[in-house]
């Protein structure tokens, strides 16, 4: 094992499955270079590109991270929560908080006078008292595009950004959670989140993506 830290070494995968970096060779499979990039291209498939996954296991891991968001929102600002723990959180369409003055929305679109085709982030938080307001949208991507989908994600809510301070006089910024598919981050991982309300402990989001990659063999 090289030993490196599996959350920053470059094709990343869980110890428990395999680790494979420029340098690792364990086997007579690794022996050769074309091995390895072979190998490597399937794990990226299955972890990050499998249509056949995306229809339910990727979705699933990217709800998990939504849903500890979600409950880390709720419980921060004040929302009557059903449990005490993340994992048994089951999301709202819409919550108050702090005596009505925060509002949480869940999966839900912004109606507006007119067509924006981006209107659906996962999460927004609209604070009444502070004027601000924040659209969070999650994704679990490969792990080498996760500071482009981040630009992205601020690219898709430009419009809906601007009409909501319009309509709802709020300052409104996008917030976008992006994490590897084996626990990847960006650089402006933490500074974004941070700007979330709540206690976020960052090491369990990274987590949840590369728990469930031991139930992707097989199925992809």
């Amino acid at each position: 094992m090289s030993g490196q830290d599996h959350r920053t070494t470059q094709y990343q995968i869980p110890y428990t499955l395999i680790i494979l970096t420029d340098h690792t060779v364990h086997s007579q499979l690794f022996k050769s270079s074309i091995n390895v990039i072979i190998i490597i291209i399937i794990i990226n498939h299955i972890i990050s590109a499998c249509p056949t996954l995306a229809k339910e296991k990727y979705i699933k891991r990217h709800d998990r991270v939504c849903a500890q968001l979600h409950f880390n929102v709720c419980k921060e600002t004040g929302v009557k929560l059903d449990t005490n723990h993340w994992h048994e959180h089951v999301p709202k369409s819409v919550e108050t908080g702090q005596g009505g003055n925060v509002t949480v929305l869940w999966n839900q679109q912004v109606q507006t006078d007119r067509t924006i085709p981006n209107n659906k982030p996962d999460i927004i938080t609209r604070d009444n008292e502070k004027r601000t307001c924040m659209l969070i949208d999650v994704a679990i991507s490969g792990d080498r595009n996760v500071i482009k989908r981040e630009a992205e994600k601020v690219l898709k809510y430009k419009d809906l950004t601007i009409k909501i301070q319009r309509m709802w006089n709020v300052k409104t910024k996008v917030i976008p959670v992006i994490i590897g598919a084996t626990g990847t981050i960006s650089k402006s991982f933490r500074k974004y989140v941070s700007n979330i309300p709540g206690n976020h402990e960052l090491r369990n989001y990274r987590k949840q993506p590369y728990w469930a990659l031991h139930t992707y063999f097989g199925k992809c």
